[in-house]
């Protein structure tokens, strides 16, 4: 129903049909601009202008959700594009839910060109097209996570169960998250909260056979007709140790403890949200991975299996990892009639997170690493999009950092003291030519100054020549050591563009992206040993921002039985940072392998595909392939850890008239990655009472695999109000025996071997 703003528009009174159509009511409308209200069962009532100029036909599009009687089940049918030109794709509450046990980085291999980086079964990394870590931008309910992601096995602090849906956004083509994002976004939205007097919720129990544990999670909302609304979440997560296909991977269980509320007002006009978050997690790292020189990392390289096999236990002892998170966020947003929406929003994040090493004596206990992470940001955006064929949305936002490393743990500090300021500004914009063409551009400037403050060991600086750039910075000369405290200003320009082109069949996408990095603080100063890795890391301070410059396309065929996405890339990166192995150095507690970040030009290109046919009323097949080649150009040699070609097929069958029943067979197959860097070395093992050098293999894939997984779910009503459905998922149905080139622990022993999944989800 639409009707006129009092006083301020002519005296017609229109309808507007389901199709969209304007028609007067009484008499023809004159000539200029009118504003209509437009209301809709669960609908926010929309104000939207109209410029009449003769025969006038305009399409409103409001966001609709379906309500089913006898139970709450909202579910949004649209979501806002991160990007209108770049590649993205949005994962679902019914996708996410089938991962309540799993992780972020899990759910989100679901998607294309998303793979992950891991550390055994439980640290999993998401990897866009290639990229990851400082590269990747996580937006968790409107915050950028800070969570010391530079880690290769940092996992992100994020609740899965908390999110309504999750859109990534391919590169860096969502300029408004962030400037820095060159492999792209990972934005988590929650559910969308109806303007209406209602209580709803779900609670979803899992539980799993290989790990011997589960999870429950449980969220209730409550909202009011006038916009006022509360909802609290909480997950808890529990395993013991995984089990390969032929023996039990020790010291491989997890636990995990999240709590979220949030509260506030949502109207049209004005409102505000309060949100916090709490994540707690314990995450042991496999025994035998834990490594004490060269001699012990030969010795698992070689065996079949892992040096120590234990029974089946829930104890997490070290070497493991306790991360604990917390977010706080309060935001505030006002529309203004005829020219668009501001936001602002202050939120701060506390990281603290604990790498536990096997340690003896007084030290038995005490983690060798203990980083505090605090961070504050102030942003703020407003979004002109009074008009329907173009938008323009300016903002800023700045934020302050302090890293802690606690000395207490009597270890030297892999990563330093350090304080570090940000401030960015940017605008973007669209504009829609007609139905068919659109186009968008923006620009962003980011400024970051970091002040740290670093012991460097003598012998080290001079290995590396820092006397000759940064004398200056010694502040204090000991015996074996200089204590230094550099200063660091980087500025940076991003920018994107593109059109698309639209029509009821096809959709065709052309994107370019300008993105700079800062490089973080492990790339600038790691500098020792890493224990829960067991390697030496080096960073450089000579290091300066990298630079990508990314040409995207995207072409989907959106109608008929068959439909597909091809969607190719190509991503030239200069002064890339990356880490490799690079030798060997003795300490005092023995041989480790050196592992140092460097700086290089890179390029990368690959191809996405999506595809599905719709084989009858109750059978569907779902296809997707991806494929990447990244090279250096200053020697042509091949990138590490680059993902290998992949493929997923999916048979699916439906009957909704017998309880909703789904089912489905999916067989990946992960090919070999051929195109890898030679970084072995060779190392004099003691044996016998002599010398031999010895081949160290710390490059070679693994071979290819395939793996089938089987789903099944079927909807039951057995109360008066909600429904009960359930769920039984079995992954590597065939319990094949593998390993994975992106898994750091591949070294020391196989994957995950077959898995029952049984899931109870409640809507009440």
């Amino acid at each position: 129903m639409a009707e006129k703003q009092e006083n301020k528009f002519p005296s017609e009174v229109i309808d507007l049909p389901s199709k969209g159509k304007v028609y007067p009511k009484d008499s023809p409308l004159s000539n200029g601009k009118i504003e209509l209200k437009i209301t809709h069962p669960e609908c926010q009532d929309l104000i939207y202008p109209i410029l009449i100029e003769g025969d006038t036909f305009e399409t409103i599009k409001l966001e609709h959700h379906l309500e089913d009687l006898g139970e709450v089940n909202v579910t949004a049918n649209r979501y806002l594009e991160k990007s209108k030109t770049g590649q993205e794709k949005t994962l679902d509450s019914e996708v996410l839910e089938k991962y309540s046990a799993a992780s972020l980085g899990d759910a989100l291999k679901e998607i294309s060109g998303v793979s992950s980086l891991n550390t055994g079964n439980n640290v999993v990394k998401p990897v866009i097209q290639g990229l990851h870590s400082s590269r990747i931008l996580i937006m968790n309910q409107g915050v950028r996570m800070a969570d010391q992601e530079w880690g290769a096995e940092h996992a992100p602090n994020v609740d899965l169960n908390a999110a309504g849906n999750i859109t990534v956004v391919k590169g860096a083509s969502a300029l408004q998250y962030g400037g820095d994002a060159i492999g792209g976004a990972v934005i988590v939205e929650p559910q969308r909260i109806p303007v209406k007097d209602t209580l709803y919720g779900k609670t979803i129990i899992s539980g799993e056979t290989n790990g011997r544990g589960g999870a429950l999670t449980s969220s209730l909302t409550k909202s009011y007709a006038n916009g006022w609304f509360g909802n609290i979440q909480g997950t808890f997560k529990k395993f013991g140790d995984y089990k390969s296909p032929d023996y039990s991977l020790t010291n491989t269980g997890n636990e995990e403890k999240d709590l979220s509320v949030g509260f506030g007002l949502n109207k049209f006009t004005s409102g505000f949200s309060a949100y916090y978050s709490f994540y707690h997690t314990k995450i042991g790292i496999l025994r035998s991975s834990h490594i004490g020189n060269v001699n012990d990392l030969i010795k698992a390289i070689n065996n079949e299996e892992p040096v120590v096999v234990n029974n089946f236990s829930y104890d997490i002892n070290s070497p493991k990892q306790e991360v604990e998170h917390h977010l706080a966020k309060l935001k505030f947003y006002k529309r203004f009639e005829g020219l668009g929406k501001l936001n602002v929003q202050y939120d701060y994040q506390l990281n603290n997170r604990l790498e536990y090493d096997i340690r003896t004596g007084d030290d038995k206990g005490k983690p060798s690493v203990d980083l505090e992470l605090q961070t504050h940001t102030l942003s703020s955006n407003f979004k002109f999009d009074a008009r329907n064929h173009y938008q323009i949305n300016v903002g800023a936002n700045g934020s302050y950092q302090v890293n802690f490393p606690d000395p207490a743990t009597g270890v030297r500090r892999l990563i330093p003291d350090y304080k570090q300021y940000k401030f960015g500004t940017f605008i973007t914009g669209e504009y829609k030519f007609n139905e068919n063409w659109l186009a968008e551009a923006g620009a962003r400037y980011d400024f970051t100054h970091l002040e740290a403050e670093k012991f460097y060991l003598k012998s080290r600086w001079d290995e590396r020549n820092y006397d000759e750039d940064f004398s200056d910075i010694i502040v204090e000369e000991y015996s074996t050591q200089y204590y230094t405290e550099p200063n660091f200003n980087f500025h940076n320009i991003s920018a994107s563009g593109g059109i698309r082109r639209d029509s009821d069949k096809f959709q065709l996408n052309v994107n370019y992206a300008l993105a700079n990095r800062a490089p973080n603080p492990s790339e600038l100063f790691a500098d020792g040993l890493h224990h829960s890795a067991a390697v030496i890391e080096l960073g450089d301070i000579r290091f300066d921002s990298e630079t990508s410059h990314k040409f995207s396309f995207n072409f989907n065929k959106k109608q008929g039985d068959f439909k597909f996405n091809v969607a190719p890339y190509y991503n030239f990166i200069a002064d890339f940072m990356l880490i490799e192995p690079s030798g060997v150095e003795t300490t005092v507690r023995g041989a480790f392998p050196v592992w140092e970040y460097q700086q290089v030009d890179a390029r990368m290109f690959g191809v996405d595909l999506d595809w599905s046919y719709g084989i009858s009323k109750r059978f569907n097949y779902f296809g997707k392939f991806a494929y990447i080649n990244g090279k250096k150009t200053d020697n042509n040699s091949y990138l590490i850890n680059m993902p290998p070609a992949n493929l997923s097929n999916t048979i699916s069958y439906q009957n909704y008239e017998w309880h909703q029943l789904k089912l489905s067979l999916t067989g990946n197959y992960v090919a070999q990655q051929k195109n890898y860097p030679d970084n072995n070395f060779y190392y004099d093992v003691l044996e016998n009472g002599s010398y031999t050098n010895t081949l160290v293999d710390v490059s070679t894939p693994p071979k290819a695999y395939f793996l089938l997984g089987f789903d099944a779910s079927t909807t039951f009503k057995p109360f008066s109000h909600g429904s009960m459905q359930v769920g039984l998922r079995i992954n590597n149905l065939l319990n094949t025996s593998y390993r994975d080139y992106l898994n750091r622990l591949r070294y020391y022993a196989d994957n995950l071997g077959r898995n029952f999944m049984l899931q109870i989800k409640f809507n009440y």
